[in-house]
């Protein structure tokens, strides 16, 4: 699973989901989507979020590993 912390950094920003979405080309429910991991967002999309809130894509998404016992 990827994780985000697309919600945090819009909290950093004083962005609503709106904003956001206004600012990638997105519809704001694909923002709740993505925050929610209902959907994991396109490279591209991703590389643009990363870039909106000038930090490195690693800074906003990670490959949570599965835990198999």
């Amino acid at each position: 699973m990827i994780e985000n912390r697309i919600k945090i950094l819009r909290a950093v920003q004083d962005w609503t989901q709106a904003d956001l979405a206004e600012l990638l080309g997105v519809s704001r429910q694909a923002i709740i989507s993505i925050e929610k991991y209902k959907y994991t967002p396109s490279l591209e999309l991703a590389f643009k979020i990363a870039k909106v809130f000038n930090v490195s894509i690693n800074e906003v998404f990670t490959l949570k590993e599965d835990d198999k016992s």
